[in-house]
């Protein structure tokens, strides 16, 4: 049973595998199917699984999942120190805050509750005509921790009412993208958490296309790539032409 999940890369130290929309990639209720839960199954139980980076399960797209505890400690390192090249696609609401193809980098500060539903934010503040969000963790004034989170981002095709987005993101802060659109005012299509009002099939409409990254064990580039899920040809079908 494949839940969904395609491999396009594996060798003896990772696997690069596409997760679909609506699936964990880990941490599901027991008996709940997830990216970890399906490795387990087909690896076998004495199998190494090591996650070191997650998607949202609404969001589909590429993950990189180790398969010794040297590669998990390795990727993980490489995560951590934002070596890792991350790009992301997303159909959005409203109107995207930069003119079409134009580059815009937003640096904010992220902060979150473990027993919370949504994430929280606060944008740069050049953007409300200060200097830079800081560089380190603060305090929000409910007193927890916040964690810059930062993205590269531009619109690239635009109809009617929603936005073709690529997104470059160099850190991984929990439902990071989804709130750095939405407290810009154009939520990612299907994502009634942060304020969409527009549908989606399955899911929500952010698909991660690309990571690059080197290998483990000899250092060489490893690219791992998808396009985004067949039903947004359908769903926004002027938007989404065949990706380059």
């Amino acid at each position: 049973m494949s839940d969904g999940i395609e491999v396009i890369f594996e060798d003896d130290q990772l696997i690069g595998l596409v997760k679909p929309a609506g699936l964990p990639t880990a941490n599901a209720p027991k008996g709940a199917a997830s990216v970890y839960e399906w490795l387990r199954r087909r690896l076998g139980p004495a199998a190494f699984v090591g996650i070191v980076s997650r998607l949202d399960a609404p969001v589909s797209g590429v993950l990189v999942v180790a398969k010794t505890s040297a590669a998990a400690a390795d990727l993980a390192g490489q995560f951590r120190d934002r070596s890792v090249l991350k790009e992301y696609v997303a159909v959005v609401a409203g109107r995207f805050p930069a003119p079409l193809g134009q580059w815009v980098d937003w640096h904010d500060l992220i902060a979150r509750r473990a027993n919370e539903q949504r994430s929280t934010i606060r944008l740069a503040a050049a953007e409300a005509g200060g200097a830079d969000a800081a560089d380190d963790d603060e305090s929000d004034p409910a007193g927890f921790a916040a964690r810059p989170a930062h993205v590269r981002a531009r619109v690239v095709r635009r109809a009617g009412e929603v936005s073709l987005v690529e997104l470059e993101p160099s850190t991984g802060r929990r439902h990071q993208l989804r709130l750095q659109l939405a407290a810009r005012g154009c939520p990612i299509v299907g994502d009634r958490l942060y304020g969409s009002r527009l549908p989606h099939p399955q899911g929500i409409a952010l698909h991660a296309r690309s990571l690059r990254l080197e290998h483990p064990l000899s250092g060489a580039p490893v690219r791992l790539a998808a396009d985004w899920p067949g039903v947004w040809n359908m769903r926004f079908p002027p938007l989404c032409r065949p990706a380059r």
